[in-house]
């Protein structure tokens, strides 16, 4: 298998500073978007540094992946590439608090992330905030990461309906966020790919304008395209934060 990407970032039609952060390396096939908070230029600051740093890690942990890839899904590979992953999220927490700690101009920045690492016929997410992980498969689309949001809890708890929560004045409201503290909870999980599927990272300025069911047909064709069209959509629509979008596709 190989990978195909392509990351497009947009500071939208409204934010005067667009703090979205991407990577895509195909040969670790990693591939990470991150949305930063904070003022004045404090989460642009978050949002590249802990893309950074995750990269960073994975990329000293190549002999993880490799055995992970010679003993594939074994209870003690998996083990380890999802710690890898998770070591390398914790690594940017770390980073990004003790940047906020030494500088008064960066109290409070923070950054949420989604990541993606493939490896042979598995990818494993990690995921601290609310920007997301789409899997595309035959004109399937498929959720695979989980918001960190005050609405989101209000929802699995009964006391919102997934109606009143699209209203809420608190939809924006980030239960977990890399950089806010020095340790962040961090959900990883391994799937299944196969040749043909499509991933889509994305900030939720994208997400908050593009409903699930119109994904499929928004990404078809050439990855460049399909990423031009999903930031044209959210600014169209309001654009009033700053958008993202990677695709990931598994080609022969």
């Amino acid at each position: 298998m190989r990978f195909v990407s392509c990351g497009k970032s947009d500071i939208g039609r409204v934010r005067k500073v667009n703090q979205d952060a991407f990577l895509c390396d195909a040969e670790l096939g990693l591939f990470v978007v991150a949305d930063g908070m904070g003022g004045h230029a404090a989460g642009e600051i978050a949002a590249q540094e802990a893309v950074q740093a995750i990269h960073d890690v994975i990329a000293r942990g190549k002999s993880v992946v490799r055995d992970f890839l010679a003993n594939p899904a074994t209870r003690e590979s998996t083990r380890a590439i999802c710690r890898l992953l998770e070591s390398s999220v914790q690594s940017a927490t770390y980073l990004v608090f003790g940047m906020a700690e030494q500088k008064p101009a960066c109290q409070g920045m923070g950054t949420t992330v989604s990541a993606l690492l493939l490896a042979g016929a598995y990818g494993i997410t990690a995921q601290v905030g609310d920007t997301r992980i789409y899997c595309i498969r035959d004109d399937d689309v498929i959720q695979l990461t989980e918001d960190h949001t005050l609405v989101n809890w209000q929802i699995r708890e009964g006391m919102l309906t997934p109606d009143e929560a699209a209203r809420s004045p608190h939809r924006n409201v980030i239960t977990r966020a890399v950089g806010n503290h020095d340790y962040v909870q961090v959900d990883t999980q391994v799937i299944s790919v196969r040749i043909g599927d499509r991933f889509l990272i994305c900030s939720d300025g994208l997400h908050g304008y593009v409903k699930r069911n119109e994904l499929a047909e928004l990404i078809a064709g050439d990855l460049d395209g399909a990423c031009q069209r999903l930031l044209d959509l959210a600014n169209q629509r309001g654009g009033r934060d700053n958008i993202t979008a990677v695709i990931v596709e598994i080609a022969e």
